[in-house]
């Protein structure tokens, strides 16, 4: 279970940030409504995987950096800006896809424009920690900070 919930979780979050780059791209060609189905999808999408990944939290608990001591320092580097930018990330969409629905469009595209580069770094940066951990992580047995 732990395995399959960790898989849906980065699975989820990738398909997230194609779907993202995908909205851009259809924006970018002034498809507005393609661009809403493509925005929409990468929040579900990210949805899920907040679902999955504390679901897996909670059943599983924690995985602690067990790699080289060469590289913990840029890894703890890595997971304290994901983890900041993660927690940015989620109320900073909402008040994207919120100006959207209000048809506030140029607060929307302002703030888009912050929005993008951050999910995208989430995204990629999770990524990345969920395979350092596949390969050096310790499992701790308990819910740990």
């Amino acid at each position: 279970m732990k395995e399959l919930l960790g898989l849906l979780a980065v699975w989820s979050i990738v398909l997230s940030g194609l779907a993202l780059v995908t909205g851009v791209v259809l924006i970018k060609k002034g498809n507005r409504i393609a661009h809403h189905r493509a925005m929409l999808t990468a929040t579900s999408l990210a949805l899920l995987f907040l679902v999955f990944y504390l679901v897996k939290w909670a059943l599983h608990g924690t995985t602690a950096y067990g790699g080289p001591e060469a590289w913990r320092g840029a890894y703890y580097f890595l997971l304290i800006t994901h983890t900041l930018l993660a927690a940015i990330n989620g109320p900073l969409a909402l008040y994207v896809i919120w100006r959207a629905f209000k048809g506030e469009f140029i607060l929307h595209k302002r703030w888009a424009r912050v929005l993008v580069p951050i999910w995208l770094y989430v995204a990629v940066s999770g990524w990345v920690i969920y395979l350092v951990l596949k390969r050096y992580g310790v499992e701790t047995g308990s819910i740990a900070f």
